[in-house]
């Protein structure tokens, strides 16, 4: 009776923890998430702030940040440069001028990385101030001009001064300082990153602008590079102003990476008296 009692414990044991060898094991899952989409990239001064859509499968615990010096090819390997588990990542440490070619890929609980992003992103770091000051050019003409390659105040005819401030009593102006330095007025914008792209039109055909506090405007140089300044104070005796300038000659893009093949822009040929 004893051992009988022994044999169907024993069975009932292995009955209850399985020991029938016949247990459930779920596959690992080994599908990566759909490629991230919507990424864009906000220009700065040495790095890019990048921003995507949020992926929708649920497992998603976070994503990865690849950064290349080219699109395609070879010679173009994307590298990876950060993890986030948000939908935004500020690359750094960018040489100003430099254009480099951004990608995301999602990555899943399990591990699974997705195809990178299938948007071509690029971005060309620049130069960027803030709180600049000029003067009235008929008062100070010695810190009424702006050069905006070298981020300094000049004398208004400076040679290698860009733009320069007067007020004449009733209307504070910004003047280019000759007939191949191209300005015009982007309009009012919450904050400098809001203008992202020199357009290929609109130049102010006296190469004079009417400053408004919380305008943009925007500057073709005589040596073929683009500049912006927004508004943030003025007066009769001065003006302060944001300021961005783009170092890579020709390259029109001052904010959010997109594709550069829209036109040339056409200068203006007319010429003014100041």
């Amino acid at each position: 009776m004893r051992l009988a009692t022994l044999v169907f414990a024993a069975a009932t044991l292995a009955l209850l923890t399985g020991c029938d060898d016949e247990r459930v094991v779920s596959p690992r899952d080994t599908t990566p998430p759909a490629a991230p989409r919507g990424l864009t990239s906000v220009t700065g001064d040495t790095q890019a702030s990048l921003r995507w859509l949020a992926n929708t499968e649920r497992d998603v615990a976070g994503y990865r940040v690849y950064m290349a010096p080219c699109e395609t090819g070879s010679s173009c390997p994307y590298d990876r440069v950060g993890t986030t588990t948000g939908t935004s990542f500020v690359v750094t440490g960018l040489g100003n001028g430099t254009t480099r070619y951004f990608a995301v890929a999602a990555v899943d609980d399990e591990g699974n990385e997705s195809d990178l992003s299938y948007e071509t992103v690029f971005d060309t770091p620049r130069p960027a101030g803030f709180g600049r000051l000029l003067s009235n050019y008929l008062a100070s003409p010695g810190t009424a001009g702006y050069d905006f390659s070298a981020a300094a105040t000049r004398d208004f005819e400076d040679p290698a001064t860009d733009v320069y401030f007067g007020h004449n009593g009733s209307v504070a102006q910004m003047f280019a300082t000759d007939v191949l330095t191209d300005i015009q007025d982007a309009g009012y914008a919450t904050s400098l990153d809001a203008v992202d792209w020199a357009p290929s039109s609109g130049w102010s055909p006296s190469g004079t602008v009417e400053l408004i506090v919380g305008h943009c405007y925007i500057v073709w140089t005589r040596d073929d590079h683009y500049a912006k300044f927004r508004v943030t104070q003025v007066g009769a005796g001065s003006v302060q102003f944001d300021w961005a300038y783009q170092t890579d000659a020709g390259n029109p893009e001052l904010k959010r990476a997109r594709a550069r093949d829209e036109g040339a822009p056409t200068r203006r040929t007319v010429t003014w008296i100041r």
